[in-house]
């Protein structure tokens, strides 16, 4: 996982940062990765206060990496590593995206990945490098506590899809991910 941070020029007028570049992208996530990640799809959620969506994946050979922002409002953005054998499995990192801060976070294949919305609205995008298939379509719970995850909304105000509640809990779930 990796939090960018675009360089934003601000004047009287407002603000201005390129919000993607395949070149950075590959210099900054390629060198890291050691391999480039071609998006194919983008995609725009607007969701009220509350509103928690996650944790998602795809199985393989359907998996996707995503970069994800906000656009307007506020979201607490989470992934949790899915990976078999990986040193970090099961652990989250959890960042707070912003209209203001204008920060993206990359989120690997074999990665689960959810947000909570902090604000009245959020408008929320992101980028995958695989098309959505409906049959690969997979998930933990996102209210799992013992993933550790403080998702800053109380328990009585989140709003969750049925889908999203009928996920398994980790302890309970087989990941098809490899390391």
């Amino acid at each position: 996982m990796l939090i960018i941070e675009p360089r934003v020029f601000r004047d009287a007028r407002g603000y201005f940062f390129e919000s993607f570049s395949q070149r950075e992208f590959d210099e900054k996530v390629g060198a890291i990765l050691g391999h480039t990640v071609q998006f194919v799809q983008d995609n725009e959620s607007m969701s009220s206060y509350g509103v928690m969506r996650g944790l998602h994946f795809q199985r393989p050979p359907f998996t996707q990496a995503k970069l994800v922002r906000v656009v307007k409002g506020a979201v607490l953005d989470v992934a949790v590593d899915l990976r078999k054998g990986s040193a970090t499995y099961g652990q989250h990192v959890a960042v707070e995206l912003t209209e203001d801060n204008h920060r993206q976070f990359f989120v690997p294949q074999g990665f689960a990945h959810g947000f909570a919305v902090l604000s009245e609205t959020a408008i929320f995008q992101y980028k995958c490098d695989n098309f959505y298939h409906p049959e690969a379509d997979g998930g933990i719970s996102i209210l799992d506590s013992s993933l550790g995850i403080d998702w800053r909304i109380p328990t009585d105000r989140a709003l969750l899809s049925e889908k999203d509640t009928r996920h398994p809990l980790l302890a309970e779930f087989d990941s098809p991910f490899k390391l």
